[in-house]
């Protein structure tokens, strides 16, 4: 019987692993999705983080900062885009109804989008990193690239949650806007594309409602910049959202699928 029990978990394993791999490379290969995705965060620090950097004028490394802010900004899109537009087009074409009706193991269909959108952030922030290290001269300890990897790589989750929400009450065809509309306004207000201290104070004071801020300070603190430092207080913020959600988003496919 243990025997037996250890092949389960063998196939169930192998199954988990090959539907992540699948996911993946369909997703890589769709280049409205993954050429964003991997690029624009790219884009948009050698814009602003190397080209328009005018050096340290504000008492901080501006590139090291940017790097951080847009390492947070960066990974938001693999978890809102790749469930929020993907599952509600999954939905609505009947694909999530087929999957459910294969003989795959429970939760494989998440587990397999979510270690997709953790793969694509891996890899938004290590070329973030390259041009950091590279164009921008960002100098810092490896302990602390390597906690900002980490930090990249789990801060995904919580939007993984609010995509699959997302894609649980939208259409295909609404959800991108959807997503937009969240992705985009929410960045800009968690100061993720400029300053928090550059902002209206009243925005200021919002931004903590914002999951992205909280991302974004985690961010800052691990790789030695101006966070708040409150790190433990952010992660819990941020598992609060992504269990929130995720709960919303199970309790709607119980019932509509």
């Amino acid at each position: 019987m243990d025997t037996a029990l250890r092949m389960s978990s063998a196939r169930a394993a192998r199954a988990w692993l090959t539907e992540a791999k699948y996911e993946f490379l369909r997703l890589l290969r769709t280049p409205s999705f993954a050429l964003p995705t991997i690029l624009f965060p790219s884009m948009f620090y050698i814009l602003f983080g190397v080209l328009l950097n005018g050096g340290p004028p504000h008492g901080y490394d501006v590139a090291a900062h940017l790097l951080a802010s847009y390492s947070a900004f960066g990974v938001m899109a693999p978890g809102l885009f790749g469930f929020g537009v993907v599952v509600a087009m999954e939905r609505e074409h009947g694909l999530l109804t087929l999957k459910r009706a294969l003989p795959m193991p429970p939760g494989a269909y998440l587990l397999a989008k979510m270690l997709m959108a953790m793969l694509f952030a891996a890899i938004v922030v290590m070329l973030l990193m390259l041009l950091a290290a590279t164009l921008g001269h960002v100098r810092m300890p490896p302990a602390n690239w390597i906690a900002l990897l980490i930090t990249a790589v789990l801060g995904v989750l919580p939007f993984c949650a609010i995509g699959l929400f997302i894609g649980t009450r939208v259409g295909a065809q609404g959800a991108p806007a959807v997503v937009n509309l969240i992705y985009l306004p929410m960045s800009f207000l968690s100061g993720l594309w400029i300053p928090l201290q550059f902002l209206p104070k009243f925005l200021q004071q919002i931004a903590p409602l914002w999951p992205a801020y909280h991302l974004g300070q985690i961010a800052l603190s691990v790789s030695g910049q101006d966070g708040d430092h409150r790190t433990a207080l952010h992660a819990a913020v941020l598992a609060g959202f992504s269990l929130a959600f995720f709960a919303l988003a199970q309790r709607r496919l119980r019932r509509a699928g």
